[in-house]
């Protein structure tokens, strides 16, 4: 079999061993890569392998090689089948989905794949602990017909809850019952379950093994049900969180695949020999978010009350940031600039409602005094510097912004695996977030970002904002079935949002992947690799 052919070059040591214990386990020299091996890397690790513990991208692109879902998308979006072959209402009754499941599938320890486990699986990410709970917030019960049939009844007719699934991974209930992982991990609270580093799907890849922060090795599965078999054979997911070492480590061919191309090296990456880079949109938007109740901010040095309650502060740090600039200084142009937190691929996104105001700082001085905060107030920024290009980059230039405004902002730059469990638990006054929309739809925004925290609503709304019409008029959009309503709702929503400021939107990304020649990778805009669809030429 052919192999990579590379100058050897330095880079950091942790790494270096870190990659060589990688082509360890693949059984490979270091520094050599069979051509059936991807040896893949990012700047992050996932959170956890528990399926419904988390709800972020990277730990989304590591599962979805593991397990599956009732129902995919493909590359352009479409809503197609996976372990679910067809989906209908139920006849005479709208408020029913009926799916129809796949036969001969069997997880990866030949147990057979059945009707029982998506009624357990659906009702563990419905659960208090799950972070996808929300998208099941209007399911009331789910149940098995026979072996491969599933009713899912809803609290009313609901024409798009087939799109909510595309996140949702199956489990094996007598797996989970044998290991004690009935309830989701407690993320949040440090606690751990055996589905945290152990795992048992229907995908096209088993693990091998996982060690958090270094290396995840997968094995192509011997039993998936796919007719078309994977050319890659082993997949060896290495992050690595510096940006200059993962770029070394592609270039000396080290790895062979890597997501999140820092901004400064596309270009030239581009043009070098031996290394292709493709692009693409992402489905995903960058935004600030604030605290928004009554309470002081525990980071601010105004102690009576809190400055973000007020609009004239939220508008006035709208003008005071400038998006072209980070667009076009900081992303090196691999963003969109945006004036609403979606976007285009999400139903609901429209040019008027993506349109920005320019930044005007005096104006924005202006508001700040009529305020009551003429020499502005100081506040800590929290971001994450290893999740979204150049994050911690971004949020350096939003302090210089805010600074020429009179806001002293402070930045708190953190790890992924740190940072959101600040907006999980709300313990943040202002902070960095990116939400991609695996539906598609407006909803999902609504549902987990501006919501009242409650129940199975505002999971990742840190902001103490609460409104009871907001929330009723979200809440029936689960119910709408005329699509001219509730597009109309879904614009009257995102208007308000707009016009309370509750949101900061500042991008969408464009995302960058570079793999070595001879690798060929469609591009996905939620910026997670479909590994069973690589292709490699010799």
């Amino acid at each position: 079999m052919a192999r990579f052919r590379r100058p050897h070059r330095p880079f950091a040591l942790r790494s270096r061993a870190v990659i060589a214990l990688a082509a360890a386990l693949a059984g490979l020299p270091a520094g050599a890569a069979f051509a059936e091996t991807l040896i893949w890397s990012r700047s992050a690790d996932a959170l956890t392998l528990d399926p419904h513990a988390q709800n972020d991208g990277v730990s989304h692109a590591v599962l979805r090689q593991i397990y599956e879902t009732l129902v995919q998308r493909d590359g352009s979006g479409k809503l197609i089948p996976l372990l679910a072959k067809e989906w209908k209402l139920k006849e005479g009754d709208p408020t029913t989905w009926v799916f129809t499941l796949q036969e001969g599938v069997k997880y990866h320890d030949g147990a057979d794949f059945t009707a029982e486990d998506v009624v357990f699986s659906l009702d563990r990410a419905r659960s208090p602990l799950s972070k996808l709970r929300q998208l099941h917030a209007d399911v009331v019960s789910v149940t098995a017909v026979d072996n491969h049939t599933v009713e899912v009844r809803l609290r009313g007719p609901n024409l798009v809850y087939p799109n909510n699934l595309t996140g949702t991974y199956i489990l094996d209930k007598g797996w989970s019952e044998k290991h004690n992982v009935l309830e989701v991990q407690d993320y949040a609270a440090g606690k751990d379950n055996y589905a945290v580093r152990h795992t048992n799907g229907t995908g096209p890849f088993v693990l091998k093994s996982r060690e958090v922060g270094v290396r995840t090795v997968l094995a192509a599965s011997g039993i998936h049900w796919a007719q078309e078999k994977p050319q890659v054979t082993e997949i060896v997911f290495t992050p690595i969180a510096d940006a200059a070492t993962r770029v070394a480590a592609l270039l000396s061919g080290e790895v062979n695949f890597v997501q999140d191309v820092p901004v400064q090296d596309v270009e030239r990456l581009s043009a070098t020999k031996g290394v292709t880079v493709v692009k693409g949109p992402e489905n995903r938007n960058i935004f600030i978010g604030y605290r928004l109740d009554d309470k002081p901010l525990a980071s601010s040095d105004v102690k009576d009350r809190n400055p973000f309650a007020d609009p004239r502060v939220r508008e006035a740090v709208h003008l005071a940031v400038d998006r072209d600039a980070i667009v076009k200084v900081v992303l090196r142009g691999n963003g969109i600039p945006t004036g609403l937190a979606a976007p285009p691929f999400v139903n609901g996104w429209t040019k008027e409602l993506d349109a920005y105001d320019r930044p005007d700082p005096a104006r924005a001085r202006q508001l700040l005094a009529e305020a009551g905060y003429p020499n502005g107030f100081a506040v800590t920024l929290d971001t994450p510097n290893n999740r979204y290009l150049n994050d911690e980059a971004i949020s350096q230039a939003l302090v210089g912004f805010l600074g020429q405004i009179g806001i002293k902002a402070t930045l708190a730059s953190r790890p992924f695996a740190q940072h959101s469990p600040l907006i999980a638990e709300a313990k943040t006054d202002l902070y960095l977030f990116g939400w991609g929309v695996p539906t598609f739809d407006s909803a999902y925004n609504f549902n987990d970002l501006v919501h009242t925290r409650t129940g199975s609503y505002g999971a990742w709304n840190p902001s103490g904002y609460s409104n009871a019409d907001l929330d009723k008029r979200i809440q029936a959009l689960g119910t709408e079935i005329d699509p001219a309503r509730r597009n109309a709702a879904i614009d009257d929503i995102w208007r308000f949002v707009k016009e309370e400021r509750l949101l900061l939107p500042l991008h969408n990304q464009i995302i960058a992947w570079a793999t070595r020649d001879g690798i060929s990778i469609p591009i996905q805009p939620d910026n997670s690799p479909k590994v069973h669809l690589i292709t490699f030429s010799r």
